[in-house]
C-alpha cells in the first residue's frame, strides 16, 4: 500500500495497548498519523510507543479508564488545546462480559459491560464530536460484532450492547452527513485476540486471522479518501 495516506493527522485509538488497537495504532502510525494511544495498561501502551518510535512514528500515551465518564470530556478538552482538531477516531476498546443464560447474568457484570460497550462511546462522541467537525476529513470508526445482527444463546450482554452501539453510531452518521465526518461501523470477524479467546477457549488461534490482518480495513475507513457514511464493514468480507 502507498505510504503516508495519514500524513498529519491525529489519530485517538481507544483499547490501543494490545490485540487489534495496537495493530490499528502501530498501522496509522507507519501511514504518517500522530497516535493518541488510550488504554487502561501502562506497559501495554509503552511497547506500543516503543514499536511506533522504532518506525519513525509518533505517539501520545494516554493511560486511562474509560469507566471514568468525565476523564472522557476532559480528554476531548486536552485535545483541542493541544491539537486543535482530530481527525480519526477508532472507538475500539470494549468488554466481552460474561457468556451465560441471561437470567444468570450479575447485574454488575451486565452494567459494566453497557458501561464500556455503549456508554462509554456515547461518551466519545459527545466530547469528541466537535473536535472532528475541526478537521477536513473527520473519521470515526467503531468496532461492532456479528453478535449486534446475530442473536444466540449465552451472549446476550455483549450481543446487546453491541446492537445498541450500531443503533447509536446509526443515527449520530446522518446527524453529521453534511459535514466533513464520515462515520462507521467496522466488524472485524473472528480474529486472534485475547478477547475470541476467552469467547471461544476451544478453537485453534491458528486458523484466525491477526490484528495485523485485519488492520487495513480500518486505513480505508480512516482516509480522507474514504467516501462510505453509514455504513457497517465487514473486514473479512472478500
Amino acid at each position: 500500500m502507498p505510504e503516508g495516506l495519514l500524513e498529519g493527522r491525529v489519530a485517538l485509538v481507544t483499547g490501543a495497548s494490545r490485540g487489534i488497537g495496537a495493530a490499528v495504532a502501530k498501522l496509522f502510525a507507519a501511514q504518517g498519523a500522530h497516535i493518541i494511544a488510550l488504554a487502561r495498561t501502562v506497559g501495554g501502551l509503552e511497547e506500543l510507543d516503543d514499536a511506533i518510535a522504532a518506525a519513525g512514528g509518533t505517539a501520545t500515551l494516554v493511560p486511562q479508564d474509560l469507566a471514568d465518564l468525565d476523564a472522557i470530556d476532559r480528554l476531548g478538552a486536552a485535545l483541542h488545546e493541544r491539537f486543535g482538531k482530530l481527525d480519526i477516531l477508532v472507538a475500539n476498546a470494549g468488554v466481552l462480559g460474561v457468556l451465560s443464560p441471561i437470567a444468570h447474568v450479575e447485574p454488575k457484570v451486565w452494567d459494566e459491560t453497557m458501561l464500556l460497550n455503549v456508554t462509554v462511546n456515547f461518551r466519545l462522541i459527545r466530547s469528541l464530536d466537535p473536535l472532528l467537525r475541526l478537521s477536513d476529513a473527520g473519521r470515526a470508526i467503531f468496532v461492532t460484532s456479528g453478535a449486534a445482527r446475530a442473536p444466540r444463546a449465552y451472549w446476550g450482554p455483549y450481543g446487546t450492547s453491541k446492537a445498541a452501539l450500531d443503533y447509536m453510531v446509526g443515527t449520530w452518521a446522518p446527524e453529521v452527513a453534511k459535514t466533513s465526518i464520515r462515520v462507521n461501523l467496522l466488524n472485524p470477524g473472528a480474529t486472534r485476540t485475547g478477547m475470541r479467546a476467552a469467547a471461544m477457549p476451544g478453537e485453534d488461534p491458528g486458523t484466525l486471522p491477526t490484528p495485523d490482518d485485519i488492520a487495513p480495513a480500518f486505513l480505508d475507513l480512516a482516509s480522507p479518501a474514504c467516501t462510505k457514511h453509514g455504513e457497517t464493514v465487514n473486514a473479512q468480507e472478500k
